[in-house]
């Protein structure tokens, strides 16, 4: 395959170079229009100002004792998809090739960097991706941007488990970009032509999301939606018949179910689990600020909407685990 620019080693200067400014601007932009591709871990609310402040400890620790070979490896042992999406991309911040097809007349490409860097408290980052159009050579090209942030090296749980340094940022490292590239695979594959990003991971996720949205799973998944239209009732962001606001629950409403998988695939190929109670309080609050401001008159309004929207999301994830067992069984 095609690569990107180039294959030279970021200086520990670059990688950890990005100031708190610089970060803010970023997430502005991450947060926007595309409701997938978001942080993975983000532990309570997003963007928010005091997990984008460094550690003086943190910036001091050599990011280049990781080995690239050692994370793919471990990628590559619970996901082939996964593996073949960055087996050519190197960890400099650099646009790699990563898949082209032809359709239609059109060529069809995806560029992918990773970068690993500090940079406050939030994990990883997905951004959106760039579309860049040629009508002249016929081509459309993606540019997805996958920022991981290993600051949990001594997360107490994760010490326990990998005493040695370089080996334990290697992990770490390898389960965060195994999460965000998800995001993107999802993506690569609701987005290139038909039967050409149908991969097992993206095959999953709609059959689960095909069971999010049947009925079979009502009330807990009404009860979801119902809570975030309540939430675009208390934003200014929308007028009061806006079809915007309607439109914004279902993109939410696959967000969160998009986030279950993630998480979920990760959990299971790297052994380090969040309980739907704790990812349906973080994400409850990230869908909140995703459905736009509310007024500081209506703060306690939308704080219980929050806490109602955590506590149905925690069942609907529930009846989605309750499911895959039963499948699980059957099999």
């Amino acid at each position: 395959m095609k690569q990107g620019t180039g294959t030279k080693k970021t200086s520990p200067k670059k990688k950890t170079g990005l100031h708190a400014h610089g970060i803010r601007g970023i997430l502005s932009s991450a947060a926007s229009p595309f409701p997938y591709l978001v942080p993975a871990f983000a532990p309570v609310s997003f963007p928010a100002p005091e997990y984008l402040f460094f550690s003086p400890g943190l910036l001091q620790l050599d990011l280049n004792i990781f080995r690239e070979p050692a994370i793919k490896a471990l990628i590559k042992e619970q996901s082939e998809d996964l593996y073949r999406l960055i087996k050519k991309v190197h960890f400099d911040g650099k646009y790699y090739r990563v898949k082209c097809v032809h359709s239609g007349g059109w060529e069809h490409c995806w560029d992918l960097a990773v970068r690993i860097q500090f940079f406050g408290k939030l994990q990883g980052l997905a951004f959106e991706p760039k579309k860049i159009v040629s009508r002249k050579d016929k081509k459309i090209i993606y540019r997805s941007l996958i920022l991981v942030n290993p600051h949990e090296l001594w997360d107490e749980e994760l010490v326990e488990r990998l005493w040695n340094l370089q080996e334990r940022i290697e992990f770490l490292i390898a389960k965060i970009l195994f999460h965000e590239c998800i995001h993107v695979l999802i993506f690569l594959g609701e987005t290139l032509p038909s039967g050409f990003g149908q991969t097992d991971i993206f095959l999953e996720f709609r059959k689960m999301l095909e069971f999010a949205n049947s009925e079979k799973l009502c009330p807990e998944s009404c009860n979801v939606q119902s809570r975030l239209r309540n939430l675009a009732d208390l934003s200014p962001d929308f007028p009061e018949s806006s079809e915007e606001k309607l439109d914004k629950v279902p993109v939410l409403y696959e967000f969160l179910i998009h986030e279950k998988y993630s998480i979920k695939k990760t959990d299971q190929a790297f052994g380090l689990s969040w309980s739907n109670r704790k990812v349906s309080r973080n994400y409850a609050k990230m869908a909140a600020l995703k459905m736009g401001s509310y007024p500081e008159s209506r703060k306690k309004d939308w704080e219980k909407e929050i806490f109602r929207l955590h506590r149905d999301l925690k069942e609907l994830y529930d009846r989605i685990d309750d499911n895959q067992g039963s499948e699980r069984v059957r099999d």
